[in-house]
């Protein structure tokens, strides 16, 4: 293995986790089109989509981890939204990552299209007032969230991502959560997303270990850097921050398809 392709994926895995941390994603939006395209570009390697979902499913999974120990104190945690929507999620990637090895790469590129674009108008609808409740007091629709969660979470296990993506517009446009607690609680949700995703792909052959570790790697020392930086940041900084990392994977993505 070459030291340009572990220098490469070693950085993919960094800005990944690192702004994973930060925005309560697991950073497979941002992982799986810089796999796909980047080592390509710079000539160094190749990945299938396939490898890529594998590849980030591992990745997320750790990413997360240190992300949830930073949140874990200051009572960003809502537990009782992490167990309906945690358990739903689960479920659903897990179905996703078994069922992935039925999609040919398109579909498996289509499927992560379709989610980031769905991100993305949700990102971008008004979200007032929803920093203004007391963590103490947010009141949610369980049943609503852990139906979304599992939606989510086959579409996540399909593309080797942790679905939070998608759980923060949700969360923050459908259940009215706080923007710290949403970034908090999606990133414990997308951990327990993770475990369905790699049993999928893991069960399935899916995974290339030698990047995955690599990935691992960067994830565990990244993640905890972004998670701390996100808890200082402003809010709405934070939600133009997602809502433009979206788009532009979106844009990106569509345009490699089409």
């Amino acid at each position: 293995m070459a030291i340009s392709f572990i220098i490469t994926i070693f950085l993919i895995g960094f800005v990944g986790s690192f702004i994973s941390g930060m925005l309560g994603i697991g950073g497979a939006i941002i992982n799986f089109p810089m796999l796909l395209y980047i080592p390509v570009i710079l000539g160094v390697g190749h990945f299938t989509a396939h490898e890529v979902s594998g590849i980030t499913a591992i990745q997320v999974f750790f990413s997360t981890i240190g992300g949830v120990l930073v949140y874990r104190k200051g009572g960003f945690l809502n537990k009782k939204l992490i167990a309906y929507m945690g358990i739903s999620i689960l479920i659903g990637s897990f179905i996703g990552g078994f069922g992935s090895t039925h999609l040919p790469e398109s579909g498996i590129n289509i499927v992560y299209g379709i989610l980031a674009l769905i991100a993305v108008i949700m990102m971008f609808i008004p979200k007032k007032g929803i920093d203004t409740i007391p963590l103490d007091q947010v009141k949610f629709n369980k049943w609503l969230a852990a139906l979304f969660a599992f939606i989510v979470g086959i579409g996540a296990g399909i593309v080797g991502a942790g679905g939070a993506f998608l759980l923060v517009p949700i969360m923050l446009t459908v259940l009215k959560i706080p923007t710290r607690m949403t970034i908090a609680s999606s990133l414990a949700i997308t951990l327990i997303s993770s475990i369905g995703a790699v049993s999928g792909k893991i069960s399935t052959g899916q995974v290339a270990i030698l990047p995955s570790i690599i990935m691992v790697a960067a994830s565990l020392i990244a993640s905890p850097i972004g998670a701390n930086l996100g808890k200082r940041v402003n809010p709405r900084v934070l939600q133009i921050i997602m809502g433009i990392l979206i788009f532009v994977t979106a844009v990106k993505t569509w345009i490699g398809i089409l």
